[in-house]
Formats: C-alpha cells, sequence, structure tokens
C-alpha cells in the first residue's frame, strides 16, 4: 500500500524543539457539528470608542490621557504581567521538586494606528513601516538592559484579545523563556553538527523543494512549516541572515512591511473575514546574553491561527494534543497551496464596498 501524504496519517519532526507533530489529514473528511466561532467583521468595531482605553484621547484606567496619535503610539501596560522591582523568591530548597526563580521585567502595549477598525491587512505599507520602525525602536531600548525582548500581537477574540483596537504587545524579561531557550538550545546544536545556521539551510531547501513557500521575495520568505501544528501557521524568515530586528536595513525594514501586509491580506482573504492570530517575533537574545555567540540565529517571525474549515469553524488544541502530542488536519502543503493562491495585493472588502 503506497504512501500517500495527504491521505494518510503520519509523524513529522520540529527541528525546533525536538517534539513531533501528528498529522492526520483524512481528519478534514469528518462531519463538524462543535462549536463554531462568530465571524471576525470589522465592519461592527467602531473608527473611534470614547470607552476603549486604547483610542486616541482617552484616559485610562491609571488616569493617564493618551496623547491624539495618528499611527504608533507605545505606553506602559496598565496591568502587567510583570514588574521591575519585586521582591525575589527565597532561595530555592535542595528539594527538584520544589524550584523557583526570580521574574522581572516591563510591559508594554503599541498601538498600531489611531483608528480601531482598521488591521495590518488594511492599513498602507507606509504606516506599516512606521510600525516596524517603532517595534526597532521599542527593541534597542530593552535590549540593552533585558535578555529577551518579546514583540507579539494576539489578533481576534479567537486568541484571547480582549480589545479590538489594532496593537502588540512587548515584554521584555530578565530571563530566557523556556520557548527561546529551547529554540537555543536546537538551534546551538544544529550549528555545531552542521558548521552552518539551521534555519539558513532550512530556507534553501523550501525555495528548492518550492513545496510549502507561501510568499517569497528578496529579503523574504514565508512558508508554512514542514512541521507546523496550526492549520494556516505561517513562518517568516529572514534571508540575509539577520539576527535580530535591529540588524535590518532599510531596505529589509521596507520589505518587511511589504511582507506583512500581503501575508495579513491573504489571511482575510482565505476565509473573507479579519483572520485571528497571534503572532510573535524570534531572534537572538539581548542583554547579558547578547555577547554570546548569536551565529546559529536566524530572525524570524511566527504566526498560530486557529481557524480550520471556515471562518467560524477552529481548531482546537485540546485532548490528545494537550495529553499526547500536537496534531494537525490537513497537511502543511495543502495548507500553503491555499495560502499562495489567495490574493495577496487587494483585500476582499474592496470587492464589497
Amino acid at each position: 500500500m503506497e504512501f500517500i501524504s495527504t491521505e494518510h496519517q503520519h509523524r513529522r519532526l520540529n527541528p525546533l524543539n525536538g517534539k513531533w507533530i501528528l498529522v492526520c489529514p483524512h481528519r478534514m473528511l469528518r462531519p463538524w457539528s462543535g462549536q463554531q466561532e462568530l465571524p471576525q467583521l470589522l465592519d461592527d468595531i467602531p473608527e473611534f470608542d470614547s470607552n476603549n482605553p486604547l483610542c486616541p484621547g482617552v484616559v485610562r484606567a491609571n488616569g493617564s490621557r493618551n496623547p491624539d496619535y495618528k499611527n504608533t503610539f507605545v505606553f506602559t501596560n496598565d496591568f502587567p504581567a510583570l514588574l521591575e522591582n519585586v521582591p525575589q523568591p527565597p532561595p530555592s530548597e535542595d528539594d527538584p521538586l520544589f524550584q523557583a526563580a526570580s521574574a522581572t521585567g516591563i510591559c508594554r502595549v503599541m498601538c498600531f494606528h489611531a483608528k480601531s477598525n482598521l488591521t495590518l491587512s488594511l492599513i498602507s505599507v507606509e504606516e506599516i513601516e512606521l510600525i516596524v520602525a517603532e517595534w526597532i525602536n521599542q527593541f534597542n531600548d530593552l535590549s540593552r538592559k533585558y535578555i529577551w525582548v518579546q514583540i507579539f500581537e494576539n489578533k481576534g477574540s479567537a486568541m484571547g484579545c480582549s480589545n479590538p483596537h489594532p496593537h502588540c504587545q512587548i515584554w521584555a524579561c530578565s530571563f530566557l523563556p523556556s520557548e527561546p531557550s529551547i529554540k537555543d538550545e536546537y538551534l546551538r546544536k544544529y550549528f555545531q553538527k552542521y558548521k552552518r545556521p539551521l534555519l539558513s539551510d532550512y530556507i534553501t531547501k523550501e525555495l528548492q523543494k518550492k513545496e510549502r513557500i507561501v510568499i517569497e521575495n528578496e529579503d523574504w520568505l514565508v512558508v508554512v512549516p514542514y512541521w507546523a501544528a496550526w492549520p494556516f501557521e505561517t513562518m517568516l524568515l529572514t534571508r540575509n541572515n539577520n539576527k535580530r530586528l535591529n540588524d535590518l536595513t532599510e531596505k529589509q525594514k521596507k520589505s518587511l512591511a511589504q511582507t506583512i501586509k500581503e501575508l495579513t491580506i491573504k489571511y482575510d482573504n482565505l476565509f473573507q473575514c479579519s483572520f485571528p492570530y497571534s503572532m510573535g517575533f524570534h531572534g537572538a537574545p539581548t542583554g547579558e546574553m547578547g555577547k554570546l555567540d548569536d551565529v546559529h540565529w536566524t530572525l524570524h517571525a511566527i504566526y498560530y491561527p486557529p481557524l480550520l474549515r471556515s471562518a467560524i469553524v477552529r481548531k482546537f488544541m485540546v485532548g490528545f494534543e494537550l495529553f499526547g502530542e500536537m496534531q494537525r488536519d490537513l497537511t502543511p502543503e495543502q495548507a500553503a497551496e491555499r495560502l499562495r493562491e489567495i490574493s495577496g495585493e487587494k483585500h476582499y472588502s474592496e470587492n464589497i464596498k
């Protein structure tokens, strides 16, 4: 019996963390009678809401008034997960089952635009260039002191976003979090063995195979990773061996803005909705760890979108995914083909107006 990847279950290894992904494409044939999401429609969001703490000119919970900003605006989170000055836990006991460590940091919120009813897919490339520039400003500021600067965007209520205003968060940590710590270890081991960055080799092979490419230009490559767990997960990779966001040239910054615009339009056009996702950048550590060798790192961003079959049917990471290993339904190649064929130039809403 011949193995067919689009029909038969199999496992794929994620070389960035050593974890396996179970791929079960035949599950797409099963009927769905479970929960359905409310489709994310921007028509339901007002351009300005005087009760929204992220809007220009609004007074936030701590009494601060936002400026009348037009594009980007950054402030320290009024309800941060990390604080800079807190007591340290007592020294850990010798018992290996009861370990604690200090964790300090700072959490910032960055608004992308003054209008609440816009997303990255709907603002101009020039406005996204301003966002990229501010990401780098914040990264430069925080990376001098902190080991890890995590820029991430939760878009849509399906991914836990509690405020529809276009924004992201920036958490700076005194520690290297678990995900980048594991990735740092696997990237380092690969480089020690092959004398080349893992993701640089991966880019070369994806360009050769052309099975999972979604967007390709001189500076960036967007693929559905071979080991993707989320249905339409993508990875945005630098093709210039950059290690961190602040390594980018002016040309690379502009092309990053264009690539982000194209990818987010593709996402929205796939199911004709405001496509939810969580996105985050990973690059070489900073602060004191920035003095260490970083030759094994390659700057990249990961997009984790939950939608699976339509604008209202999502993938739930529960059951076997929690107690066994990550599992996906359609193959990464099938997901990449669908995203590749969808237009990234014109947003679907332009045809409705």
